[in-house]
């Protein structure tokens, strides 16, 4: 089970993920085809059944064979620490495909990350606008603050959004302003993002699924919807 979920990747993802991991998750399994074949996409799945990694792995994938060419990943999340850990919880991927590849013999270049948050240091934030890394972690209000600034040139090159724990912005203020941010970031950029929404909580689908797309002059943008939530049991009285 789970092999041909893989089937889309590169080898040394494909070595690298069977070797960290029995197998793909329900999550994984569901999001990875759609999210491969460049649908913008929502995932629905419980705490601790990977989405992370169902919404990261092939935008690792891309980058680890594109060239050098500025950001291509916005991650948000709406909490300073989720922000930080996902971070840290990137590495291990990261350096553990490269080691992956120099065995095979196919050595890659090992995608950039950077961190911005309200705590983040002057120089750092200056370090993303001389040299964007390939993956931007940030949060709804530091991205508002980095599109209203000439640090939004570092972002033009994005192509896919991924907003974690996105039911908590759908109906609120800061849900209002993230929404404007990724319209202002598809207008920076010049095209249509990649959007990749990551929720652990039952519905309404139908509704985040429309904040996370957004909309244009047709209407909502389209979004597929990857239902990878709790089963339901039956219930005996």
């Amino acid at each position: 089970m789970g092999s041909g979920a893989l089937a889309t990747f590169h080898e040394p993802v494909r070595d690298w993920f069977s070797a960290s991991f029995a197998a793909p998750t329900r999550a994984q399994e569901l999001a990875w085809p759609a999210i491969a074949s460049g649908q913008s996409t929502l995932v629905l799945a419980p705490t601790g059944s990977g989405k992370t990694l169902a919404a990261f792995l092939s935008a690792i994938d891309e980058l680890l064979y594109a060239d050098p060419a500025g950001c291509r990943v916005v991650y948000v999340s709406p909490l300073k620490a989720l922000a930080i850990d996902i971070e840290r919880n990137l590495r291990g991927p990261l350096v553990g495909i490269r080691h992956v590849a120099e065995r095979l013999g196919t050595p890659l270049r090992e995608p950039s990350v950077a961190t911005r948050t309200g705590d983040t240091p002057a120089r750092d934030r200056l370090r993303f606008t001389k040299t964007p890394a390939d993956i931007f972690i940030t949060t709804p209000e530091s991205l508002y603050l980095v599109l209203s600034s000439s640090a939004r040139e570092s972002l033009r090159s994005v192509r896919t959004v991924i907003v974690d724990e996105i039911h908590a912005m759908v109906a609120t203020k800061r849900g209002a302003h993230l929404a404007l941010s990724l319209e202002r970031l598809e207008e920076l950029a010049g095209h249509p993002l990649q959007r990749i929404g990551l929720s652990a909580t039952q519905r309404p689908l139908d509704e985040v699924a429309r904040f996370l797309g957004g909309y244009n002059v047709e209407g909502p943008r389209p979004v597929k919807i990857v239902d990878a939530g709790h089963t339901k049991q039956l219930e005996l009285r």
